[in-house]
């Protein structure tokens, strides 16, 4: 118990999906876990903060903090955000962003993280952003991380030291699966369906991208879902 109280802390966002559940546990092997959930009217909200609170006891969090930004529902221009805009059934072999990106979100997500961590004396942020393979939304790319760094330390006190970590970003969905298996990350209390709350509707883009990943890791998701694309099933 003891050296888990000399662990430093970390901030951690945490949707309640798939990357961010991984993220969390690898942050928790060197840190006490600070958790942060942001609510911005998406569709699934009430399922997703469920989610995240369920990961938090879990990873023991030592600080929970749950932001709400209704702002982006005014803002729009999102299928989460906008119930008149349809989510479509997803499209892997797409190279298109597709209209669940809603646009700069990961900005105000880190921008809340970095005051927080700079409250808390915390020097570390870890979100799950994945690039490679994923949905290839701009504020996942590696490079918009380096600018965010940049731009947390000329706007933080110099002795924060503040830096985001994207330990997922290079790695592939199926090979996150795989971490996870290997870290012990409770996949069954994960959320990542854009649609429903009640079943993942297995459709979408983010159940089929996490769909694919399960099934090419070999492991059945433990998630139950509506419907199981044939290219999914094990």
């Amino acid at each position: 118990m003891n050296a888990k109280r000399n662990k430093p802390k970390a901030v951690v966002l945490m949707s309640g999906g798939m990357d961010s559940c991984v993220t969390a546990a690898i942050a928790s092997r060197d840190f006490e876990v600070a958790a942060l959930h942001a609510s911005y009217g998406q569709r699934t909200e009430q399922r997703e903060v469920q989610s995240f609170h369920r990961l938090a006891e879990h990873f023991r969090a030592v600080e929970k903090l749950v932001v709400r930004l209704d702002y982006f529902s005014a803002i729009g221009g999102s299928s989460l955000i906008d119930s008149a805009i349809p989510i479509h059934d997803a499209d892997l072999a797409s190279r298109d962003i597709p209209n669940t990106y809603v646009p700069f979100r990961n900005s105000h997500f880190l921008s809340i993280a970095a005051s927080w961590a700079e409250v808390l004396g915390a020097h570390k942020i870890f979100i799950g952003a994945v690039w490679e393979d994923s949905s290839g939304y701009p504020d996942c790319r590696p490079e918009y991380y380096d600018a965010m760094n940049a731009v947390i330390r000329a706007g933080t006190r110099p002795s924060a030291e503040i830096t985001v970590e994207t330990p997922l970003i290079y790695l592939s969905k199926r090979d996150i699966v795989k971490q996870g298996v290997e870290l012990g990350a409770p996949f069954e209390l994960t959320w990542s369906c854009y649609r429903d709350s009640n079943e993942a509707c297995g459709v979408c883009d983010s159940c089929a991208l996490r769909l694919r990943a399960f099934q090419e890791a070999g492991i059945v998701d433990p998630i139950a879902y509506a419907t199981v694309p044939e290219y999914a099933r094990i």
